[in-house]
């Protein structure tokens, strides 16, 4: 069969979703429950793959089917809701082995790919640098490889659709030894970006300026908090992982000292452990941060699981202990009730950042929290004719007075640490 490339028309698919039934004294848990509300989040994922979702099937098992999943009585049941809605891909609601793939390829006469098939072909979309390019295909290349073996004719058909950008355009219907080749040149280039990354942030840390890493579930309104506080133009899309190219801005604080503020590519749940390792030199903007702002979707009904998820993936990169603000966003979407409901979490700000409510209070609680260069309040004078340090203060600090005596401008100010250091200035600390 002739290898076709991937079109723009929304392929028709159908998502199956799996639960396991839990013991009956299991208190406040629904079998099912999570279950469902991960095969709704796999129709947003699949939208954002640029599916048209035909239809779906929901299966609740005493025990996952080690061949097929589903059974093969649900998976006849599959393939005729797949016939009869003209749907020509199947998506599952969870992660299948090599085996269980072309089983259900087989027992359905469909293309079959998973949830970590379909999250790859969005980053595929998604992907426009040199960087984010090469972690994508390193991903896919990994995920490929153990599903070569007596693959010819599911090969053949690469390229075609969901699931089949990056590699499937590439002609992957070559064997392990040159796959592993490829895999090796895209780890090298990776890490020569990840050393070029690391010298640019040595560069910045010539001049000491914090950053903060913006953190979150995917669509929980990052990119358009990253906006409003530093006016980047970063594209704001309510699909999934529109933003995967790390974003760097500095921005501004009330006392005026900068910040870098970086934007990252959203977490997911059983977000592939590939991409995690693939977006290694992307993410290590989080693990240089000196504050995390991880940002939840209060709107959400289930934020709270949302944010689990997001923990976990903060445990693997080692920064589950950073100093952290908790950012609610999306409260303009909040009933009347909610939205007034008090806070039990100190560390944590309400704000929209669609409408700009509460910003100014995370911008001063991200100048209280920041760890490094820290505010001094000092009492110092500066010759008249030293202009150039009488600019800076104006410009990086916060004058709170100023006196002309003769030749000496007199300054009572809140300075950054590495502004006093670079002015060169003998102060006196001003006693409280």
């Amino acid at each position: 069969m002739k290898t076709t490339r991937p079109t723009d028309s929304h392929e028709r698919v159908l998502l199956v979703g799996v639960g396991v039934k839990r013991p009956p004294h299991v208190p406040g848990v629904e079998s099912g429950e999570a279950e469902r509300a991960s095969l709704a989040e796999l129709e947003e994922l699949a939208r954002s793959a640029g599916a048209q979702i035909a239809g779906e099937v929901f299966q609740m098992r005493e025990a996952i089917d080690p061949a097929t999943v589903i059974g093969r009585g649900k998976m006849e049941e599959v393939k005729i809701e797949a016939h009869l809605h003209k749907a020509s891909v199947v998506i599952f609601d969870r992660n299948l082995s090599p085996t269980q793939q072309r089983n259900l390829e087989r027992g359905t006469d469909c293309r079959v790919i998973d949830r970590t098939q379909l999250i790859l072909d969005i980053f595929a979309r998604h992907a426009h640098s040199r960087e984010g390019q090469l972690q994508v295909e390193l991903a896919q290349l990994n995920y490929l490889l153990p599903r070569l073996a007596g693959q010819g004719r599911e090969l053949s058909r690469l390229g075609g659709g969901i699931g089949t950008r990056g590699p499937g355009e590439q002609k992957l219907e070559t064997d392990r030894r040159r796959i592993r080749d490829r895999v090796r040149k895209i780890t090298n280039a990776i890490e020569a970006i990840r050393k070029q990354r690391s010298l640019r942030r040595q560069t910045r840390q010539a001049v000491p300026l914090g950053t903060v890493a913006l953190v979150g579930y995917t669509n929980a309104g990052k990119s358009t908090l990253f906006n409003a506080l530093s006016r980047a133009g970063v594209l704001v899309s309510p699909k999934m992982f529109a933003t995967l190219d790390p974003t760097v801005r500095a921005v501004r604080l009330p006392s005026n000292r900068r910040v870098l503020l970086s934007d990252t590519v959203g977490f997911i749940r059983d977000l592939p452990p590939g991409l995690i390792a693939a977006f290694r030199a992307t993410l290590e903007e989080v693990q240089e941060a000196a504050l995390i702002l991880l940002v939840t979707d209060i709107s959400n009904p289930d934020h709270a699981e949302q944010d689990a998820e997001v923990e976990k993936i903060l445990n693997e990169l080692g920064v589950s202990g950073y100093p952290r603000l908790h950012v609610l966003n999306k409260i303009d979407l909040l009933p009347g009730d909610r939205l007034n409901a008090p806070s039990r979490n100190y560390k944590s700000v309400r704000v929209s950042a669609l409408t700009g409510e509460g910003l100014e209070e995370l911008l001063r609680r991200i100048d209280d929290a920041m760890p490094v260069d820290p505010l001094l309040r000092l009492h110092f004078d500066l010759p008249l004719g030293d202009g150039r340090s009488i600019a800076m203060v104006h410009a990086l600090g916060r004058v709170l007075s100023s006196e002309i005596h003769d030749s000496v401008m007199t300054f009572e100010a809140e300075l950054p640490a590495s502004v006093v250091r670079r002015l060169r200035i003998n102060p006196q600390p001003v006693m409280a």
